[in-house]
């Protein structure tokens, strides 16, 4: 791996590409420590830590949240003006519909909206948060109108930035720039976390931290870590090979075809799209709810939509299969494949060409994405179990969410540094 990144940083592109991201990291660690201007943090400390939803905003912006920042409401905003758009773009609205299928012009169409939908909601996010944070912590030193715009404004820019260094980073950089976004924030915040689990009930004795403890609960993390590093890893690699056999065309004096080769269906072509997206959706009754911290009914549907609550959890589980079915069904057409297949001359043995081919990939591909699907779904809702069973802090409960993700980022941008060495004749991660 070293002498890979050796490699990488031999190349002139791709070294600049490379420290561009490092660089936009830095400006990312930079603004997540400073404060909004007229903000008590020390009040917003003390509520937090018992706080499941703003628990998985502060792991999401890199304890940008904890400290009340600029960027405290991180890049969620944009994510889900992006679900907002791609689902309007399935033959919802029309001329979203065409654009989607113009191309690049038709994608920076739909860029350009879900830009301006992302500030309309980051800010409308924003009066909810400030609401909900002075009502419960008494958040603004001298509340009042303009306190409340001022940092509904403030957290709103913040955002909109992320969104234009995460563009910047995907044109500049390496990889997705949201999705390295969310990473480094999920990174930033490892050590914390790790503080607030050693200091857990699971850790002390009496009061006290005990050595033995520390000691066996110390492998039986490290344990746990490496079979869901290894787990993840297998599924997010996982491919199922469908073969495909080409029939012999005679043009002229050559033969064509004739060779065997297979279609790779990946057991998990979403990646850990579907995890971040089904958190945003979950999360929106909470910050609806945000926007009404006086009433009781409110209050009520966000305890109902937690992440730890029964009806949430369920909601959660299930948000992922789907966007896991919708995300592959995006990617893969089965329809599209089978006809392409057809126009090349090429057939699955025991399989007839045309609707008889769609109906097979069809059922191949529900079949690895169930897999894959519920695979994501227990890895994300897993933590929620051992944090009852062994007393963890509640912001562990999003650390199955927090490792999909890291890692999912890690495979994607390790796989697009080896395409750039790969071809410029150099050595990858993967041999």
């Amino acid at each position: 791996m070293f002498r890979t990144l050796a490699n990488a940083f031999r190349v002139p592109d791709l070294r600049r590409r490379l420290l561009y991201t490092l660089f936009a990291f830095v400006v990312f660690r930079i603004g997540s420590y400073i404060p909004v201007p007229g903000i008590d943090v020390a009040a917003l400390h003390r509520g937090l830590a018992s706080s499941a939803l703003f628990g998985l905003f502060d792991a999401f912006s890199g304890r940008a949240l904890s400290n009340f920042s600029l960027f405290a409401m991180g890049v969620m905003p944009y994510i889900t003006a992006s679900i907002i758009v791609q689902l309007l773009s399935m033959d919802v609205i029309p001329a979203f519909s065409e654009w989607a299928k113009e191309g690049e012009v038709g994608r920076r169409k739909l860029a350009q909206v879900t830009r301006y939908l992302t500030a309309a909601l980051a800010f409308l996010q924003a009066i909810g948060f400030t609401m909900t944070l002075q009502s419960q912590y008494h958040l603004l030193r001298e509340p009042g109108l303009g306190s409340y715009l001022l940092t509904a404004l403030t957290l709103t820019t913040g955002t909109m930035f992320l969104m234009w260094l995460g563009e910047q980073i995907t044109e500049k950089g390496i990889g997705n720039g949201i999705s390295l976004l969310i990473f480094a924030g999920i990174a930033a915040s490892i050590p914390s976390t790790l503080e607030q689990i050693y200091v857990s009930k699971f850790f002390t004795e009496e009061g006290r931290v005990s050595p033995f403890l520390v000691v066996l609960g110390t492998l039986f993390l490290l344990l746990l870590v490496v079979v869901l590093f290894a787990g993840v890893i297998f599924v997010q690699e996982g491919i199922r090979r469908i073969p495909v056999q080409y029939a012999k065309r005679v043009v002229g004096r050559r033969v064509y075809g004739g060779q065997m080769t297979h279609i790779p269906l990946r057991v998990n072509s979403a990646g850990v799209i579907p995890v971040i997206f089904a958190v945003s959706i979950l999360m929106f009754p909470s910050i609806v709810a945000s926007f009404f911290p006086a009433s009781g009914f409110a209050q009520a549907v966000a305890r109902m939509f937690a992440f730890d609550a029964p009806l949430g959890l369920f909601l959660y589980v299930t948000l992922i299969v789907a966007f896991t079915y919708f995300y592959t069904y995006v990617q893969l057409n089965p329809q599209q494949l089978a006809e392409n297949l057809q126009k090349q001359g090429g057939f699955i043995p025991g399989v007839r060409p045309g609707k008889a081919t769609e109906v097979y990939l069809t059922r191949v591909i529900n079949r690895i994405t169930l897999f894959g699907g519920l695979f994501l779904a227990l890895v994300a809702v897993l933590p929620v179990f051992f944090t009852d069973v062994f007393g963890l802090p509640r912001s562990v409960r999003i650390g199955g969410t927090s490792l999909l993700i890291l890692i999912g980022v890690a495979l994607e941008t390790m796989k697009n540094i080896e395409s750039q060495l790969v071809r410029r004749h150099y050595e990858g991660f993967l041999r």
